[in-house]
């Protein structure tokens, strides 16, 4: 008599209810009047089942792999997928896609209901940070470890398209232990897709990676070609081999930690940008690395007002530069007592010391900073600072954010170790980045540009646009000890040379005189010069000759 849904299948069944209820159904039209009837009623059943099939859906969504699951990542000092982008989004933005998707697996077991979660590990959607619109995804942990699937790749796919379409930034929150073995190369396929994106992206939108679990295997492949990497220390870590499989290959022990924590990568590998200390600490430094970047290569970041005068005086930096050439000092005092607020926000800190690069503000305008660190090597340029550098300037380039550099550089690093592991390659690309730079480029000789290192350090040659000299400035090939012991070789006077040579030349004159700097300025002006000369070039435009890509050495 009744249907799955509650409808009668059959006038017979109609007319039996009818009667039971003393209704007549003699008549054609009395008969037609309450099967409409009856029709409507099972109408409305239906509806509320769907409703609340809804909300059952909707509450396991909330809980992931389950309540157990989610007190074991809290015991573990780790947030839940849907907690972390509760904390990265301004309250009540976040709109989630692709609630109800579920796995299309047979295999394994994989078909049991008991193994169908309602959004397959991973939670995406679209949020507001400080109001700008930013897409996420966020892995959960608590459904099969996080392991991609085809379902689980589709949803990620689906949000870094339309983030390209509307022009807007995607962070991932990976915690995935890699692929879904059970799928197979379908899971593979999830990865190369999610690859293919991340490059038709890059250079379009911002990408980041806050790595805040494991990220194991073919997944690492993905962060590792956004813009930055973050990680959260002592809970995640990134490997291709974990220790198990190098144990039974190579014979080396090594922990999870050792092998692919946050220090390896902050410190010896650079293959992450920063660490912080909890999920929370990272969330809310991501909230805050996010307002110094644009929303895709169309826009400019936004200008913050700023309470800081642009005119102020810097008296700090006449005396900053030792009298001693050979005496350091700290390159990021001067950053910060230039900039806004003494607001800089470090890229890749523990990696590279001899390079600082990262983000600050000049009347509110989001700049890149690039500077050589006189604390670390003398500042000298080696392999891993030029890639560092070289990686920052290209971002900033692709993104619409000026360049300034701040050089104190005695040159590229001398050493067997260098040349065989190709510092001519690697310290190329500092220079091709610079050279094929179109922003805006302010440049501020501190004290040594010597040798190819000042070209490399975003010369006047380079196409820079406001190049200053401070009175402490020194430009020529090398020092002057080294120079006369060529120059004067076999000369009874040695110590004479060198007076003369340094006189000549440890001075910003030789540059100025040749227009290769555009003025000699007190250090204390440097903020009020470089906040004018961002306004002027605000407007500027600078286009390269047409290619389908350059060919920058890799």
């Amino acid at each position: 008599m009744y249907s799955r849904f509650g409808r009668f299948n059959t006038a017979r069944g109609v007319a039996r209810f009818a009667e039971g209820c003393g209704i007549s159904t003699r008549t054609p039209i009395a008969a037609a009047s309450l099967s409409k009837r009856c029709q409507s009623v099972s109408a409305v059943e239906m509806s509320e089942n769907v409703k609340a099939r809804i909300a059952d859906k909707y509450r396991e969504a909330q809980l992931g792999g389950g309540q157990a699951r989610i007190d074991k990542q809290h015991k573990k000092h780790k947030l839940s997928a849907r907690e972390r982008l509760a904390v990265v989004c301004d309250p009540g933005t976040f709109v989630e896609y692709d609630m109800f998707v579920e796995h299309q697996c047979h295999l394994f077991g994989m078909d049991n209901p008991k193994n169908k979660y309602v959004g397959d590990g991973v939670v995406t959607g679209r949020g507001k940070v400080f109001g700008r619109t930013v897409y996420f995804f966020s892995q959960d942990f608590t459904v099969f470890g996080g392991s991609l699937s085809s379902a689980h790749a589709s949803k990620i796919c689906k949000i870094m398209d339309q983030a390209m379409l509307v022009g807007a930034p995607v962070v991932g929150l990976n915690d995935s232990g890699g692929a879904r073995i059970q799928e197979g190369v379908e899971s593979l396929a999830g990865y190369a897709d999610i690859f293919q994106r991340n490059v038709m992206a890059s250079g379009v939108i911002p990408q980041i990676s806050l790595i805040m679990g494991p990220c194991a295997g073919g997944a690492v492949y993905s962060p590792a070609m956004t813009d930055f990497v973050f990680m959260v220390q002592d809970s995640s870590y990134m490997f291709i081999t974990g220790p198990d499989v190098i144990k039974q290959v190579t014979y080396e022990d090594v922990t999870q930690e050792e092998l692919g924590g946050s220090k390896t990568h902050t410190t010896i590998s650079g293959c992450a940008h920063g660490a912080f200390e909890n999920d929370v600490d990272g969330l809310n430094m991501l909230r805050e690395f996010i307002t110094y970047i644009p929303d895709s290569n169309k826009t400019t970041t936004p200008i913050i007002p700023c309470e800081d005068d642009p005119n102020r005086d810097v008296p700090f930096l006449n005396h900053v530069v030792p009298p001693d050439t050979t005496r350091a000092y700290d390159i990021v005092d001067v950053i910060k007592s230039s900039v806004d607020n003494r607001e800089f926000f470090e890229i890749m800190p523990k990696y590279a010391e001899n390079i600082v690069v990262g983000f600050a503000r000049f009347n509110g305008r989001t700049v890149g900073i690039v500077a050589n660190q006189p604390k670390i090597a003398s500042g000298c340029l080696n392999i891993d600072a030029s890639v560092k550098g070289a990686r920052f300037v290209r971002f900033c380039d692709a993104f619409n954010i000026p360049l300034v550099t701040f050089v104190d550089v005695p040159g590229f690093l001398p050493g067997t170790d260098q040349e065989y592991n190709g510092i001519i390659r690697h310290g190329a690309k500092l220079l091709y980045a610079y050279a094929e730079a179109t922003v805006p480029k302010i440049t501020v000789i501190t004290r040594k540009a010597y040798g190819g290192a000042y070209d490399v350090m975003s010369s006047k040659h380079l196409r820079g646009d406001i190049n200053y000299a401070w009175p402490s400035a020194e430009v020529a090939v090398m020092g002057a000890k080294g120079a006369v012991q060529i120059i004067f070789r076999g000369s009874d006077d040695i110590h004479k040379a060198e007076e003369d040579y340094q006189r000549l030349f440890a001075n910003p004159f030789p540059v100025a005189t040749r227009g290769f700097v555009d003025d000699i300025i007190e250090p204390s002006a440097t903020r009020r010069r470089i906040c004018a000369d961002l306004d002027v070039l605000a407007e500027k435009k600078l286009k390269n000759p047409w290619k389908k890509h350059g060919n920058i050495p890799l």
